[in-house]
């Protein structure tokens, strides 16, 4: 497994931008597909976006599509997502995950956790 440290959250306004990070430790960081996810007060995780462990395939949720992308820099051992337009719906706990080689995009199927980053949009 791979450690998973998030940052970049924070408090924006509805419109802004904020970009998290995910810095990465562990085994090899490029045999793992990534994915960020997000849970609001007494809502169930959802999934956000999800990339390959090259970069070239991305998967995003309807409802960020257009507005968010996420990237990887397997040189840093770190994958991106930078969030724009930002709505008051965004608001939520955004987790990094990781699972060793295909891409997914549902929750039991990424093994590795970070502890999470708060993402707070106001109207």
């Amino acid at each position: 497994q791979v450690q998973l440290v998030e940052s970049g959250g924070g408090l924006v306004q509805a419109g802004g931008s904020l970009r998290l990070s995910c810095a990465a430790s562990g085994r090899t960081f490029s045999s793992y597909a990534m994915g960020w996810f997000r849970q609001a007060p007494g809502k169930e995780r959802e999934f956000v976006a999800a990339i390959n462990w090259g970069g070239s395939n991305t998967y995003y949720a309807d409802s960020v599509k257009g507005r968010f992308t996420i990237s990887r820099e397997n040189a840093k051992n770190t994958v991106y997502l930078q969030m724009n337009s930002l709505k008051p719906e965004d608001t939520a706990v955004y987790y990094c995950a990781a699972r060793l080689w295909d891409i997914r995009t549902t929750t039991g199927a990424f093994d590795s956790w970070g502890q999470g980053t708060q993402v707070t949009v106001s109207s």
